[in-house]
Formats: C-alpha cells, sequence, structure tokens
C-alpha cells in the first residue's frame, strides 16, 4: 500500500482537532486556512474516510478521526524523536570529526616530524585522535587527491593537478652502517670508496631511486649494487644484521640509531613536506597539526 500523506498533513489534522476549527488550526500553525484545509483533505483522501463533519457553526470529528488521532500523535513523536537523536549524534560526529586527523605519510618522516608534532597538538588540545596512512609518496599523494587524508606528509611525488606541496625541510640521502663496520667515523665519503662493500639501495621506481639515479647519471657515476628493496625499514633491517651499507633517507636513519656517513659529490636530498589538496580549506584540529608539523620542522 503506498503513502501518500506525511507529518505536515497529521501535524494539520491533529492543530484542527485540537482547535475544532479550521481558522484556529491555521493561526496555531501559521499557516492560511486553506492550506490547512487542503492538506486535512490530502490526508482525507490517503486513508478514503471523512475525518471532520463539517457544518457553518462547527467542525466536528468524525470516529476515524478519534481513532486517527493516537496513532498521529505517535507517530509524529517518534518523527521529533528520531530527528532530536539525529541531530545531536551529528553534532557529536561532528565534533569528533573536527578532533580528528587523518593524516597520509611516507613511513621514514613518521618518528622524525609526525609524532613529535602530534605529542605539542595533543598537549594543547588541538587534536585528540591521528588517523595514520603510511606508504610510498605516490600512494600519499593518491590518498590526499581522492580525499581520503586531510593532508600529507612526503618527499615530493608526481602531483596530482588538485594538489600543492610545501617544502620543509631537505632530507639528505646517507649511508647507513652496521655496529663495527670500517667507516663509522667517518664523516663523509666519496662514492668511489664504495667499491667492493655490499650496497643496498631503493627498489627501481620508488622516489628515492629516482633521485639517486639521477644524482647518479648526472655526475657519471656508475651504482652497483647487491640488495634492492622496497622500504627503508627493510634497508636498515639488513645493516643492522651486518649485510651491508644502505643509502637511505636521514630521517629513517635516525629513527633506528644506527651510524650514518655522508657520501658527497654528488650530495643528494629529497624535500620533505606538506601535501594539501588546492583550495581545501583546513578544520581546526587539521589546522593546528599542520602548525606543530612546521614548528618541529
Amino acid at each position: 500500500m503506498r503513502i501518500n500523506f506525511d507529518f505536515a498533513d497529521l501535524e494539520a489534522f491533529l492543530a484542527v482537532k485540537e482547535t475544532g476549527s479550521f481558522h484556529l488550526a491555521a493561526e496555531k500553525m501559521r499557516l492560511s486556512q486553506s492550506a490547512v484545509t487542503r492538506r486535512v483533505r490530502k490526508l482525507e483522501q490517503a486513508l478514503d474516510t471523512p475525518l471532520f463533519e463539517r457544518t457553518t457553526r462547527a467542525v466536528k470529528p468524525t470516529l476515524a478521526a478519534k481513532r486517527l488521532q493516537a496513532r498521529a500523535e505517535a507517530l509524529l513523536g517518534d518523527a521529533r524523536e528520531t530527528a532530536q537523536a539525529m541531530r545531536d549524534e551529528s553534532v557529536a560526529f561532528a565534533h569528533q570529526r573536527s578532533a580528528m586527523v587523518t593524516v597520509a605519510s611516507v613511513p621514514t618522516v613518521v618518528s622524525r616530524l609526525l609524532v613529535p608534532a602530534m605529542q605539542r597538538a595533543g598537549a594543547a588540545g588541538r587534536v585528540s585522535r591521528l588517523r595514520l596512512l603510511d606508504g610510498s609518496a605516490n600512494e600519499v599523494a593518491e590518498a590526499v587527491a581522492q580525499g581520503e587524508a586531510d593532508f600529507g606528509l612526503c618527499s615530493i611525488p608526481m602531483l596530482e593537478p588538485a594538489t600543492e606541496f610545501e617544502t620543509l625541510f631537505d632530507d639528505r640521502i646517507v649511508l647507513a652502517v652496521p655496529p663495527g663496520h670500517a667507516l663509522i667515523g667517518r664523516d663523509e665519503i666519496a662514492w668511489a670508496e664504495l667499491a667492493g662493500t655490499p650496497l643496498i639501495v631503493p627498489a627501481r621506481g620508488t622516489g628515492n631511486r629516482l633521485l639517486i639515479d639521477e644524482a647518479m647519471a648526472h655526475a657519471r657515476l656508475p651504482l652497483h649494487w647487491t640488495f634492492e628493496v622496497g622500504r627503508s625499514s627493510t634497508a636498515l633491517d639488513l645493516v643492522t644484521r651486518n649485510m651491508g651499507v644502505a643509502l637511505v633517507p636521514l630521517s629513517a636513519a635516525q629513527s633506528v640509531g644506527v651510524a650514518v656517513c655522508f657520501p658527497t659529490a654528488p650530495e643528494i636530498a629529497r624535500p620533505i613536506g606538506l601535501l594539501s589538496r588546492t583550495g581545501q580549506p583546513d578544520a581546526p584540529a587539521v589546522a593546528a597539526l599542520k602548525t606543530a608539523i612546521r614548528a618541529v620542522a
């Protein structure tokens, strides 16, 4: 059975039932009398029964109207309670959402930037919850462009048209060396000195590998590697197991406390920064965390 009436029709019916007058019902509802009449007639047509006996002197409810009254009051009461509950939940959710920030980040800068920034913002009561999406620079860019993250932390990726990159600092590519290695204590090292040393490098296609390959090609230097891995954390695990020395970002090496030295001529660095959607206004919690990140950087 199709329902051909709505809550406004029930409200008009109850107003007429209560006041005993279409005129007084219209005043109560702040509508025209004709509007109230149309609503009651619509309800009568939908129920296929008259609800009021109209005379020149009075408006009397029919038996159907008396039976409908309790059900109409219950329906409207339930509707008001539902609407109020939905509004309350919306307000609560909006509060939670405003205090929660979703950040897409390359893993190597989480300890260096995100953790201390979250501590700052959390201590100030600006951010209570953090949802972290960790992945490659291109995955971070995709999450930001598609609106899955409020902003990103990464080295500069292939920028989407709807994103903008704000550089925070340059993250030097360093050589992580295992305990007891002969290179420990050397601040700088020439690339030629790595000949014969097992070298762990980022996998092809990653942002760090592109930087390294471009720098080596420009300097016309060969890159002889022994291990090729997808993540800096894997490279550092191999270093701690004395499998070789690894080319990793300084922020990644600092997060695990391994010894490092700096390859020179050429020096290689990747820009680290905030990736945001163009023209997207920041919620207060997002703006607070960004400010904390800039302070840490």
